[in-house]
């Protein structure tokens, strides 16, 4: 698809492209009226970016009981509000520090599976050329000891 410039205005393939901003985010996007109208009739009117619309069908999947889109878009925009107003951490690096200590921790405390032998069993049949895989006969030490 060829894209065009007229008088200020991107062309591609004869339509209009517009600046759409995400209610959730305020992300800015150019899209066209179509894919714009789209996104609104999914999201109860709101346009919300690719990125929200993800969080949004995550929330869906993880409330546990059947919710409506608009109301996983509000509890979306709530946690994104508290995540927002919530500011970095005052040491980012003792931050970082204590989140990776926890990681470590619970991998150690995690009960680990029991280990496996391998499954394959050391001498494998002879596959129709009539050789077979070789195995050891004896020690090699008898013959040293003379």
């Amino acid at each position: 698809m060829s894209a065009m410039v007229v008088a200020g205005e991107t062309v591609i393939g004869g339509g209009e492209v517009e600046w759409a901003a995400c209610e959730c985010c305020g992300l800015r996007e150019e899209c066209t009226p179509a894919y714009i109208d789209g996104v609104r009739a999914r999201h109860g009117g709101r346009w919300v970016c690719g990125l929200c619309s993800e969080a949004v069908k995550d929330e869906i999947c993880r409330a546990g009981r059947l919710i409506s889109p608009e109301e996983a878009l509000t509890r979306h925009a709530i946690f994104r509000e508290a995540f927002r107003s919530a500011g970095p951490p005052p040491d980012p690096a003792a931050h970082l520090i204590a989140a990776v200590r926890h990681i470590v921790r619970r991998g150690l405390e995690s009960p680990r599976a029991p280990r496996s032998t391998p499954a394959s069993p050391r001498r494998r049949p002879s596959q129709g050329g009539g050789t077979t895989a070789l195995s050891r006969s004896g020690s090699c030490f008898s013959a040293l000891a003379r």
